[in-house]
């Protein structure tokens, strides 16, 4: 193979390699996005699947075994037995129920992010048993859904990384919704993350930083939001800031409603920083 010495051929191919290269990583990311929104989409479908189909299995069960106690009352083995049952048809409800509740909670469709963001903490605190305290700003527009949904997203994998990892007995919650952008952070209080491991985040290693702060990243970087780390020994903060000035428009014309805030104190402290 012959490979011309001309300087201007070799600045040729240098910047056609790059344009290369550009070009299959958006079309990387263009697949990642829409990997995410197929995967929403099977949430969504999966979660009216468990609702609709087998949590009516269930309740059907609880109907017919409610006959049976009534049937039953006088053999004191049998009611036994099938009291037994019907504790069994309820826990598996309560579990069909809140599976489908985290894959795609109906909250968000109808309401909005802060309402479904605040019926996951307060099912994740009575879960794992640590403290969320939340601070919602009270906002009357709703974002666009796929902004709600990302940061829906967010808050899951940042209060699931935060149990799973952190050893926090506490984790705040905060939300505010300025005019040009909307910024989620949660914030636990943990033995946070070595600075060897805040690095190679900052070089954003899909392989590194994992899948779901991978997933976190791909779902801001499609709404031109950014997702950023702090650190130390105190703990560690997830901040998600999306912009809305684009979108804002848009918002003003759906049906929003009022949201709820929930009112309780949130504090920041100022840590080592690393975007990702």
């Amino acid at each position: 193979m012959r490979i011309s010495n001309h300087p201007g051929r070799l600045a040729l191919s240098h910047t056609q390699l790059e344009s290369v290269i550009a070009k299959r990583t958006a079309e990387l990311r263009i697949l990642s996005q829409r990997l995410l929104k197929v995967q929403d989409e099977e949430r969504r479908k999966l979660a009216r699947d468990l609702h609709d189909s087998t949590g009516q299995t269930l309740a059907a069960i609880k109907i017919a075994v409610s006959f049976l106690q009534e049937k039953c009352k006088q053999d004191t083995g049998v009611s036994a037995l099938v009291s037994e049952v019907a504790l069994l048809a309820d826990q598996a409800l309560d579990e069909v129920r809140t599976m489908s509740y985290l894959l795609h909670p109906p909250l968000m469709d109808e309401l909005g992010f802060t309402c479904a963001a605040e019926w996951f903490i307060a099912g994740f605190a009575k879960r794992s048993r640590i403290t969320v305290r939340a601070n919602f700003a009270t906002v009357r527009e709703r974002l666009p859904m796929n902004t709600e949904i990302a940061l829906f997203r967010v808050l899951q994998e940042s209060l699931t990384n935060a149990h799973r990892h952190s050893g926090a007995s506490e984790v705040t919650v905060c939300f505010q919704r300025y005019p040009e952008t909307a910024i989620l952070e949660i914030r636990d209080f943990g033995r946070g993350i070595a600075a060897e491991r805040l690095v190679r985040l900052r070089e954003k290693s899909a392989a590194e930083s994992g899948v779901g702060l991978a997933g976190m990243r791909e779902r801001l970087n499609e709404l031109n939001g950014k997702l950023e780390i702090e650190s130390d020994g105190q703990g560690t903060t997830i901040r998600a800031t999306v912009p809305v000035i684009a979108t804002s428009q848009w918002a003003r014309s759906r049906d929003s409603r009022h949201l709820v805030s929930l009112q309780t104190p949130f504090s920041q402290s100022q840590t080592s920083h690393a975007e990702v």
